[in-house]
C-alpha cells in the first residue's frame, strides 16, 4: 500500500513538472510536431526527462527533512513572544514562526502567509494532516504547523506567547493545507521499494501523461 502511494505521489510530482513544461511544447509548430516520429519523439524525451528531473529536484529539495522534525523544531520556540513582524527567538508572528522554523531546517519559504498558503502541495482534508503540515486559517490571516493528534504550534496574538495547542478550528474554517516536506523520503533506511510490475505501471503512466501534456492525448 505504501509502495502505490509513494508511486501515485511521484506520478503527480511529474505531471505538475510536465504541466509546467508543456506550455513550451505548445508553442511548436504542426509542422515541427509532425516532422516524423525520431523528430518529435526526441523533443517528447527531452521534455520528458526534463520533466522528471524536475520532479526529482522537488523530491530532494527538502532534504530529507521529515514531518516530525518539523515539529520538534518548532517546539523549541514555544514560549516566544507574539511580535507583528517579528522572526526569531526575540518574537515573532504566525508566519514568522513558520518561516523561522523551516529556514532552521534548511528550507526556504515565503514569509508571508499568502506565499505560504501556495507553497508545496495541497492536502485534501484535516483527516489526511500530518505533522509539520501548515494549515491556513481565518480567511487566510492565520497560519499555524499542524504537530498530530489535533494539536498545532502557532504564534496567536499580540500579548500571547508561541504555544503548542489544541486545534479549535473545524475543517469548515480551513482555508487550505499545505504539504511543505514529503510524507516518506525515497531512498531513507526502511523505504518501501515498488515493486517491478508498479514500476512498469509507474513508467506507463509518465509516458501517457507526456503524451497527453505534450501532444493532447495524440498517440
Amino acid at each position: 500500500m505504501t509502495a502505490m502511494v509513494e508511486m501515485i505521489g511521484r506520478v503527480q510530482s511529474i505531471q505538475e513538472a510536465i504541466d509546467q513544461l508543456s506550455g513550451a511544447a505548445s508553442s511548436r509548430t504542426v509542422a515541427q510536431t509532425d516532422a516524423g516520429s525520431g523528430s518529435s519523439a526526441t523533443d517528447f524525451s527531452k521534455l520528458l526527462g526534463s520533466a522528471i528531473g524536475a520532479a526529482e529536484a522537488g523530491s530532494t529539495r527538502t532534504g530529507g527533512v521529515t514531518g516530525q522534525a518539523v515539529t520538534d523544531a518548532a517546539m523549541k520556540y514555544i514560549g516566544v513572544p507574539y511580535v507583528f513582524g517579528g522572526e526569531d527567538a526575540s518574537g515573532m508572528d504566525c508566519s514568522g514562526l513558520v518561516q523561522r522554523v523551516y529556514a532552521d531546517l534548511g528550507i526556504e519559504v515565503p514569509r508571508l502567509v499568502s506565499g505560504q498558503m501556495t507553497a508545496g502541495t495541497e492536502v485534501a482534508s484535516l483527516a489526511e494532516a500530518q505533522p509539520g503540515d501548515l494549515i491556513v486559517t481565518d480567511n487566510a490571516e492565520h497560519i499555524v504547523i499542524y504537530a498530530g493528534d489535533n494539536k498545532v504550534i502557532h504564534a496567536p496574538y499580540e500579548g500571547r506567547t508561541v504555544s503548542h495547542v489544541e486545534r479549535w478550528f473545524d475543517e469548515s474554517d480551513i482555508v487550505t493545507i499545505r504539504r511543505i516536506v514529503p510524507t516518506a523520503t525515497t531512498g531513507t533506511a526502511g523505504a518501501t521499494a515498488i515493486p517491478a510490475a508498479d514500476q512498469a505501471a509507474l513508467n506507463e503512466a509518465m509516458l501517457a501523461i507526456g503524451r497527453s501534456a505534450l501532444f493532447g492525448g495524440a498517440q
